[in-house]
């Protein structure tokens, strides 16, 4: 198959690309009302010589960062668990407008698979490469029909945006290149729309030089201090652990010194520890250091390391001493984080699709269509069947329920449907009928009646009495 860069199309594709991308992102342009600049006095000097140069403290860090992934458990541990957690149910493409929705989907269904979208291998090392790196370039490739056939996940490390003083890129059609380490020299170009980037806690989001930040960047010193510090001690232990003997003989020279010498260590071995002396003197134990047990520098360090990273201590066996209400709560913090690394990769995602449709023809609206992942880590699968039942108990549209549950609303119409046609010699009602008529679920929901204060939810299925319930 014949690959093109976008830079080699068609002079009127590129350009009728340029004015939709300028369209749905226009604060990437220069805007009429716009006045003053965006980037921070004290990044305006180094701004201006990191469009000369590789951007080497950001590659510093991100090196450094990929050392703590190799050399420590903990730091490995962290950055797969964010990874497996961000992916957990892959990614659903929800469609608000019925008229463009089967165009839509069958895009979607096309690109996902191009893409490898639906792999977890795939949405996995991107996730990686966003927690590890802050930053997720994405390298948009099509073939000869226009179509986007890959989003190669670019090191971010050596990727420069090309922005003027103000934030915004200097050129659109060469918006990013890719720098050599050793030379600095410019290894490819790439525009602002063939390479959508999620950026990690950027300083400024509207200024488009300002690239993301590892999730463990400022947690780097203390962990050079943690593991310093570990290693010092099995230092100590290993120099002053040990129970050590004193022989004191009195009077003795040198010679009669070496001779008992030879004998006491010649019998180490053996299970005999009694020492018989013919002159004055004593065998007394010279204990290790009493002391070794106090590693209360080692707990601070670790509890600083992990107050800055988004998961708890307990998450990864660090239980002494924490309650389980506390460790609920921290958890709920950490999923948080979660959703927000949700959030960044599916927009990253979002970006690529647009492209992809705007190459197509097919220019959507900002409201007509929302990619996310399917499973909220905030909630566990209980607490959004709950909320689902609730839901519907207030009477809210079948549609808006399963969006809210992260389902695709057609999809699962079209599975009812089917089930029902395959299997129930008594289909249910149509869709318009009502809640508890034709074979739907009656639900109720008691305030204050479930733990913790929350409202119980109960279903009653529909059976031959009508609808009231089974008895």
């Amino acid at each position: 198959m014949l690959i093109k860069k976008l830079s080699g199309l068609p002079a009127a594709a590129t350009a009728k690309v340029t004015t939709m991308w300028r369209g749905f992102f226009p604060a990437a342009n220069n805007l009429r009302g716009e006045t003053g600049d965006r980037l921070a006095s004290d990044d305006a000097m180094r701004r201006m010589y990191r469009t000369m140069w590789l951007d080497t403290d950001r590659r510093a860090m991100v090196q450094t960062i990929r050392e703590m992934d190799r050399k420590d458990g903990r730091v490995k541990e962290i950055h797969r668990r964010l990874a497996r957690d961000c992916i957990r149910g892959g990614l659903v493409l929800q469609v608000n407008e019925k008229g463009s929705s089967e165009t839509l989907k069958r895009e979607w269904r096309a690109l996902q698979g191009r893409l490898q979208l639906e792999m977890a291998d795939k949405l996995k090392s991107d996730a990686r490469g966003l927690v590890m790196e802050g930053n997720l370039p994405l390298q948009l490739v099509l073939n000869e029909r226009q179509d986007v056939v890959a989003a190669i996940r670019m090191p971010s490390d050596t990727i420069q945006p090309i922005t003027d003083m103000g934030g915004r890129f200097k050129n659109p059609a060469a918006a990013w290149e890719q720098r050599d380490v050793m030379t600095g020299a410019t290894l490819a170009t790439w525009a602002a729309w063939q390479m959508t980037v999620a950026r990690l806690d950027p300083d400024n989001f509207d200024d488009l030089g300002s690239m993301g930040r590892p999730f463990l960047d400022a947690c780097a010193h203390v962990w050079r201090k943690l593991t310093m510090t570990e290693e010092d001690l099995v230092l100590r232990r290993r120099m002053r652990a040990p129970l050590r003997m004193a022989h004191v003989l009195e009077g003795a020279d040198d010679d009669a010194l070496a001779k008992y010498r030879q004998q006491v260590e010649g019998e180490q071995g053996s299970i005999t520890t009694d020492y018989y002396l013919n002159r004055k003197g004593s065998v007394s134990a010279v204990q290790g250091d009493t002391t070794l047990g106090d590693i209360g520098d080692v707990v601070h360090l670790l509890d600083t390391f992990y107050a800055g990273s988004p998961a708890p201590k307990g998450l990864f066996g660090y239980t002494d001493g924490m309650a389980r209400d506390i460790l609920e709560d921290l958890k709920r913090t950490y999923y948080d984080e979660v959703d927000g690394l949700q959030d960044s990769m599916a927009a990253c995602y979002a970006v690529a699709f647009r492209i992809h449709l705007l190459f197509k023809g097919i220019d959507p609206g900002v409201d007509e269509f929302t990619l996310r992942f399917a499973q909220r880590r905030t909630e566990t699968p209980n607490q959004v069947a709950d909320l689902a039942l609730k839901y519907m108990a207030l009477g809210l549209p079948d549609d808006m329920v399963f969006a809210d549950m992260g389902l695709d609303p057609d999809y699962v119409r079209a599975k009812r449907t089917e089930q029902a046609q395959r299997n129930d010699p008594y289909p249910p009602a149509a869709q318009g009928a009502g809640r508890g008529q034709g074979g739907m679920p009656r639900v109720s929901v008691t305030p204050g009646n479930a733990p913790k204060g929350e409202s119980a939810t109960a279903v009653s299925q529909a059976g031959g009495n009508g609808g009231k319930g089974r008895s």
